[in-house]
């Protein structure tokens, strides 16, 4: 799929307050899209979201929603009156309620006049590690297999793409070809340090192993000039 390398990269606004979260998006410029978060949704609500859409900013509003199909159902209607493009949901909720909540942000959208948004199944947490994986929620089957079953039932739930790791991405992406998308965190620019993260790729690495989109935090938000970060990474990507 032909997009330009700018709309190839979703900042993470994690951590900031609205006002922070807001000013952010407002000085980088180029900037095409922004994650909106649980910590700053709880912070800032749904203004935080109308006020980046007022922007001209696209919104990937990850909540990641999991719970029974008439909740998930109004959740995505919600989520898509807001004006999100990108929204997560449990793939581990189940086909009803997938497909409920994909019928629902549809709809929704479509009575907005607004575009339809791209539901994004939630496989496996990176944070699980896969001894305690096994452990604590008693399932046999190994990590890598867990999730690619989870993409599975998803893309057959009409849910529009999956949230990955980078080392998922190439796998997933040969089971499930554009225009399912795989929007992948944990990059990180050459040169930048890794952070909390260790499974990472660079933005150029994660898109040639397929990923839709890439998801990348502190090494824009943080630096000193993020808008220069910003343009940094997108010349990565353009080679």
């Amino acid at each position: 799929m032909n997009r330009s390398a700018a709309d190839r990269i979703i900042v993470a606004l994690d951590g900031m307050a609205p006002e922070q979260a807001l000013g952010f998006a407002a000085a980088v410029l180029e900037l095409r899209w922004v994650k909106v978060g649980l910590e700053l949704f709880v912070a800032g609500g749904p203004d935080v979201v109308r006020q980046l859409r007022d922007q001209g900013k696209r919104v990937f509003l990850d909540l990641k929603f999991h719970d029974i199909p008439a909740t998930m159902a109004g959740a995505c209607r919600s989520a898509a009156r807001l004006g999100a493009e990108l929204i997560t949901v449990h793939a581990c909720a189940g086909s009803e309620a997938l497909r409920a909540a994909q019928a629902a942000a549809v709809d929704s959208a479509s009575a907005a006049g607004l575009p339809a948004p791209k539901l994004l199944a939630v496989t496996v947490l990176t944070s699980w590690e896969p001894a305690r994986f096994a452990a604590e929620l008693a399932i046999e089957e190994p990590v890598e297999a867990y999730v690619a079953r989870l993409a599975e039932l998803a893309a057959s739930s009409g849910i529009g793409g999956c949230v990955c790791s980078p080392l998922e991405v190439a796998s997933l992406r040969s089971a499930h070809p554009e225009p399912f998308a795989l929007v992948t965190p944990g990059i990180r620019p050459a040169g930048a340090a890794l952070g909390d993260q260790q499974r990472v790729m660079t933005p150029a690495e994660a898109i040639a192993a397929g990923s839709s989109q890439l998801v990348i935090g502190r090494p824009i938000t943080a630096a000193a000039d993020p808008a220069a970060a910003f343009a940094a990474c997108c010349a990565e990507l353009r080679g």
